[in-house]
């Protein structure tokens, strides 16, 4: 009985950590998208850092509550637009303080030369009237104009404490705030390519299925993806049929190989050998035995510790063949390569994206790698109308801004077939996402973009995030 009670505990923890990786992995796509992630943050940081200032007026009796709206308001606006007019530290610092200030040189003024009625909560017509204008004009005239600077300057003509103070403590909590803005825009929010976006942390050990007419090209292609990172390499994968006993057999098995596992695996070390010396990233050759050749080639590459395989497209009967829908339904990073055989570099790189997201970050990653430092990369989208197009010129800014190097954007009034089958042949490679993440109700209603351009003369690499 213990031993049952024992074995029930171990399945229900194996299937709480599957579902807790599971949400783990889910987490993680949908923080990838920038507007998410300045979602989450605002959501957390402005409490937290109005909690703070709470914290430190309520420690020190001269700092005013009163500043807490134009405050909170300010931090708002701060980390939800963090590339906007008004993400400026200096902005939102001078532009409160002197605010602050011109509230209190207006109350100054207004008492000297007029007598108007004043108590609890009731302020001077021309004290308010005079504050406005001066904040508009200070932060207009210092080009630090702030939304919030008005209340913040409003608020002077409420308070109970000694105006002065009540400026010294707009100057501190806004430092701070600003402080740690300034803090996590540079080492996280630009940054976060390194935190987030998994398609920068892996992908440098590839597999590449040597099938058919296209397989040196599309190994050349694995290769110089794999080259990017330090501890890059390929691995060089055919498959023979089977043998009596069916089981696996690699180059390095020397005499128990049959004559077509050598034949092959001396085709393959010499293409290995080539793009070693060409490209510089360690090769190995695997030859296994195995009438599935998708089944064999995960297998493989699972053994191998590869994180990606990079396979020619195929196509039977004008669909895609069963070989390339069977990576596509794996676990691992699969790039689908319609290239040329000759081909050997691409240095132009086009990338068609929908939106903001993994999939967008591992198409621009892949073909940064590609370009190199002295190619260019294109990231484009297409739109319906024209009301579409600041927001997705936004969209192509939140995913590019993140990765090294020149980046051209592109916002075209146009069908995605009638834009690639005009732009698609003037760059070296296109690479179009494979949509394995949609329902299949979605597939249906919107084909996935790949099979709908199969007559665009053009070198296309289709990816599948695994």
């Amino acid at each position: 009985m213990f031993d049952a009670l024992r074995s029930r505990y171990r399945d229900a923890v194996r299937r709480l950590r599957r579902v807790e990786r599971r949400e783990v992995r889910e987490f993680r796509r949908w923080i990838e998208h920038t507007d998410n992630l300045v979602h989450a943050t605002t959501l957390v940081a402005v409490p937290l850092l109005i909690a703070l200032v709470t914290v430190l007026s309520n420690a020190v009796p001269q700092l005013s509550f009163l500043l807490f709206p134009p405050l909170a308001s300010g931090s708002y606006t701060l980390f939800s637009d963090p590339e906007g007019r008004y993400s400026s530290p200096r902005r939102f610092v001078a532009g409160l303080t002197l605010s602050a200030a011109s509230g209190w040189l207006a109350l100054e003024l207004v008492t000297l030369f007029l007598v108007e009625p004043t108590g609890l909560f009731r302020v001077s017509a021309a004290a308010a009237a005079l504050t406005v204008f001066l904040t508009g004009v200070v932060t207009w005239a210092l080009d630090v104009e702030e939304p919030s600077a008005y209340a913040c300057g409003l608020l002077v003509l409420l308070i109970d404490a000694s105006p002065f103070a009540y400026v010294v403590s707009v100057l501190a909590s806004t430092t701070l705030v600003a402080l740690v803005f300034l803090v996590w825009r540079r080492e996280f929010y630009e940054n976060r390519e390194r935190y987030l976006y998994r398609s920068t942390k892996g992908d440098d050990h590839v597999l590449v299925p040597m099938r058919g007419d296209r397989g040196t090209a599309t190994a050349y292609l694995g290769a110089r993806l794999a080259a990017a990172h330090d501890a890059g390499k390929v691995v060089l994968f055919a498959t023979v049929p089977p043998d009596g006993d069916g089981e696996r057999k690699d180059a390095s098995d020397g005499d128990d190989a049959g004559t077509d596992s050598d034949a092959l695996a001396n085709r393959l070390e010499s293409c290995a050998a080539d793009l070693q010396t060409e490209i510089g990233v360690p090769c190995q050759v695997v030859v296994a035995s195995s009438d599935a050749p998708a089944t064999a080639a995960l297998r493989t590459a699972r053994k191998e510790n590869c994180d990606l395989v990079v396979a020619p497209y195929e196509q039977r009967h004008g669909h895609l063949s069963s070989h390339v829908r069977s990576l596509f339904g794996s676990d691992r990073d699969v790039i689908a390569a319609r290239v040329p055989p000759d081909d050997r570099r691409w240095r132009r790189v086009l990338v068609p994206i929908r939106r903001a997201g993994e999939g967008a970050h591992a198409k621009v990653e892949f073909a940064r790698r590609l370009a190199g430092p002295t190619g260019s990369v294109a990231v484009a989208t297409c739109i319906d109308g024209e009301d579409e197009r600041r927001r997705a010129e936004a969209m192509l800014a939140d995913v590019v801004e993140t990765f090294e190097g020149s980046f051209e954007t592109r916002v075209a009034r146009d069908s995605i077939e009638s834009f690639l089958a005009t732009t698609a042949p003037t760059y070296d490679l296109t690479l179009i996402g494979a949509s394995t993440d949609r329902t299949a109700a979605s597939r249906f209603i919107s084909p996935p973009t790949f099979e709908r351009i199969d007559e665009i003369d053009a070198a296309v690499a289709v990816v599948h995030r695994g």
